[in-house]
């Protein structure tokens, strides 16, 4: 018989450990409330005469109390209930403590690869975990009732960021209304920032925003480069009314006022990217950035946008030194490029920066792509129109606006009745389902499955209901640069956020992980075979729309469904797999189970059927969706990528494109740093293995990593596959 202990451990149950707790609880009554040896005997028999494959451990001490009172003992089912709910307390305490002594000492596998954009040895970072330690310890006791704890702790599902659940302030991630804040006016630690009047200025002021915001959340932020490009033109006419005034020629003025102003552009843009990687937030890292580069956002200023993008692009192809002062590839600010009629057709007045982008690409795994052309087809509001925006952070999508017959609930300055309103809105958390556990808990019972899905489905919206409550209970003040400045309101002192938590204007995220072990199981197919294992995947995808519609007409919350970046808790997933279920053929035999509706990373399949199947599951997962092909060094091959992106604009509405480009300190080698079968990274050419001298740059799972993974990330890194071949993509 094997026990479940509260933490989802499985061990060899020992009828000793019963009798040691009856007898601490004997040691504290007297005379006849005493159990006897054989009492003791005849409860451990009872047992274990149940025959059970697995038991809960508080089913046991169920059981014990039970039989206490049948025996009528019951003072000494009080004293064993009272040792129960002690022993309970003093195991928390301890976990907790050594928590942090972990921490700490550095001796914590899970904190040092629990996110891959941490070093867990830096102050500032241990200072953010050790908040999170205490947020989650509290958030287990207080705030999540023990069915949902259980959950998580099987692996079940995954209640993300506990770490930061015991603020009731905190929300996942968002849109920045930069717009508002530079055109309008802000406010940061109580000092008026005022509309900036030229471009270096502007780009400074919107890291100090970002910083300020990111500080007040703990997901990703995203900027729209259309939001500096009108600060061009403020510069470009100081400059050109500095030459008029000197009397020089019209063609003169522009042209040296022209000259002045790309080379502000150019300080500008150096300064947003070294002020955004050198930065630290109190989360303990540089702020998960992402950078919007849409040349349809504005025709007013087109060209200053332009000049932006540019110039983003150049600067992340140089890349950043490193501590040698040999240029890397960053992990922040991801670069979101939109592929549009003006930047894909070849003829195009701006097909140059679609060039550029593609040698970015090659050379530093950004920018990841957003086709106008599908999403605009996929993502329609209220009136049938389609639109195109930005993720926040690295996948995740709000859904299509309403608040053009909302109003202007946030109260933004520049609210346009006429235009769909996306910056200013946020996500206020996920909780994630694991697939794989419940296909493998239904035994391939086709009828069980979907009956143990609605119970987990449940569950998981009982969670969801958890962090909605929770943070409705905020007013403006507990973040003025997010709720009274601008950010992504301008509310009054003391007002409540609580109607921008409903009515669409954020949305609230039901994440999933491991369709293709689910459907593995359950079918013995890939849900990629164009079949029936790829008709029960989708079957599965429109489930879990269906639930979060029905929850959303119900209440009025925005649920949605949200392709989980599962990246450490991928290997917790997979563990708990294998402790539940045993060793089961490609479904828990890895240290990893798949992201979302991925391909899984060992199957061969070439980059456009990849695209085009991924754009199936893409669809049905409107609140979170990112694909990715794998490829070689593709530098000296830029049509191959161009050809990729141009299928991306016909096909897919997100993807982005896996390259190398890593470097080793000790002999200065640039490529490809590998792997061995122990999963130890390592130099090819010098044999170099200490991560402190290695930089690593690997898409996780929608971003960028570059402080190395946990072994089960690892894993999967290892065993992806190329989809593209150093040729000509047809």
């Amino acid at each position: 018989m094997k026990i479940v202990k509260r933490d989802g451990h499985i061990v060899d149950y020992d009828s000793t450990k019963i009798e040691i707790a009856i007898d601490k609880a004997n040691e504290e009554v007297k005379g006849k409330e005493k159990a006897t040896k054989q009492q003791i005997q005849e409860i451990i028999e009872y047992i274990e005469e149940l025959n059970k494959k697995r038991i809960l451990v508080e089913d046991i001490q169920d059981i014990i109390e039970e039989k206490l009172m049948e025996f009528g003992k019951y003072q000494l089912a009080k004293k064993y209930i009272t040792y129960r709910y002690t022993r309970e307390l003093v195991r928390k305490a301890n976990t907790t403590d050594q928590t942090i002594k972990e921490l700490i000492d550095g001796e914590s596998e899970y904190w040092n690869s629990e996110n891959s954009n941490k070093n867990a040895m830096l102050v500032t970072t241990q200072r953010d975990y050790l908040a999170g330690i205490t947020s989650t310890d509290i958030t287990r006791r207080f705030f999540l009732p023990e069915e949902i704890v259980k959950a998580h702790d099987e692996g079940i599902i995954h209640f993300h960021d506990a770490d930061y659940f015991a603020q009731n302030a905190l929300h996942n991630c968002e849109l920045i209304n930069l717009d508002d804040m530079l055109q309008n006016g802000t406010v940061i630690n109580g000092v008026m920032i005022e509309r900036p009047h030229r471009f270096i200025t502007a780009a400074t002021i919107a890291t100090q925003i970002i910083l300020a915001i990111t500080s007040s959340s703990y997901g990703g932020a995203t900027i729209s480069l259309t939001h500096l490009a009108p600060f061009v033109r403020f510069s470009y006419e100081k400059y050109y009314k500095k030459y008029k005034e000197r009397n020089l020629k019209e063609e003169d003025c522009k042209k040296f006022a022209e000259q002045d102003t790309k080379k502000e552009v150019s300080d500008g843009v150096q300064t947003f990217n070294y002020q955004v990687n050198s930065m630290t937030n109190t989360n303990g890292q540089a702020p998960f950035l992402s950078v919007f580069m849409y040349l349809g956002e504005t025709e007013e200023y087109k060209k200053e946008l332009a000049m932006i993008i540019e110039e983003f692009l150049k600067q992340r192809i140089l890349g950043f030194k490193n501590t040698k002062g040999v240029y890397v590839t960053p992990a922040f600010p991801k670069l979101l490029y939109v592929l549009e009629e003006d930047t894909i057709n070849e003829n195009s007045k701006y097909y140059y920066l679609t060039k550029l982008a593609a040698e970015c690409t090659a050379k530093r795994m950004v920018p990841d792509y957003i086709s106008e052309k599908v999403m605009k087809e996929l993502k329609k509001n209220e009136f049938g129109d389609g639109e195109c925006y930005p993720c926040m952070g690295c996948r995740s999508f709000l859904t299509p606006d309403r608040s053009i017959s909302l109003g202007n609930i946030s109260k933004a300055k520049n609210y346009d009745k006429t235009k769909g309103k996306y910056y200013g809105r946020f996500n206020q958390g996920v909780v994630t389902i694991n697939l794989p556990d419940i296909a493998l808990s239904s035994d391939k019972d086709m009828d069980k499955f979907w009956d143990i899905f609605d119970e987990r489905l449940e569950l998981c919206h009982k969670a969801l209901q958890i962090r909605h409550k929770r943070l409705s209970n905020a007013t403006s003040d507990v973040a003025p640069i997010l709720w009274q400045d601008g950010g992504l309101a301008r509310l009054k002192p003391g007002e409540s956020i609580h109607e921008l938590l409903h009515h669409g204007y954020s949305t609230i995220s039901l994440g999933y992980a491991g369709l293709y072990e689910c459907v593995k199981y359950m079918t013995g197919h890939s849900h990629t075979d164009n079949g029936e294992g790829k008709e029960f995947g989708l079957k599965i995808m429109q489930h879990l729309n269906d639930a979060t519609k029905k929850w959303k007409q119900e209440e009025d919350i925005d649920y949605s469904v949200y392709g989980t970046p599962i990246e450490s808790t991928t290997y917790k997933f997979a563990k708990c797999l294998k402790e539940r279920f045993g060793t089961v053929e490609g479904v828990t035999d890895k240290n990893y189970i798949t992201n979302s509706y991925h391909v899984p990373v060992f199957e061969e399949i070439d980059a456009f059927t990849k695209l085009k199947l991924e754009s199936e599951f893409q669809m049905l997962s409107p609140g979170g969706a990112i694909s990715y092909i794998e490829t070689p060094n593709l530098q000296n091959n830029l049509d191959a990528i161009i050809n990729v992106m141009k299928f991306i604009y016909d096909n897919i509405m997100y993807a982005e494109l896996n390259t190398k480009s890593d470097y080793c300190q000790e002999c200065g080698y640039t490529g490809e740093i590998l792997i061995d079968d122990d999963l130890n990274w390592y130099c090819p050419n010098c044999g170099n293995r200490d991560h402190n001298t290695l930089n690593v740059a690997r898409r996780t799972c929608g971003y960028i990593g570059t402080n190395f993974w946990n072994k089960g990330r690892t894993q999967e890194i290892k065993e992806r596959v190329l989809h593209i071949d150093n040729k000509d993509a047809e």
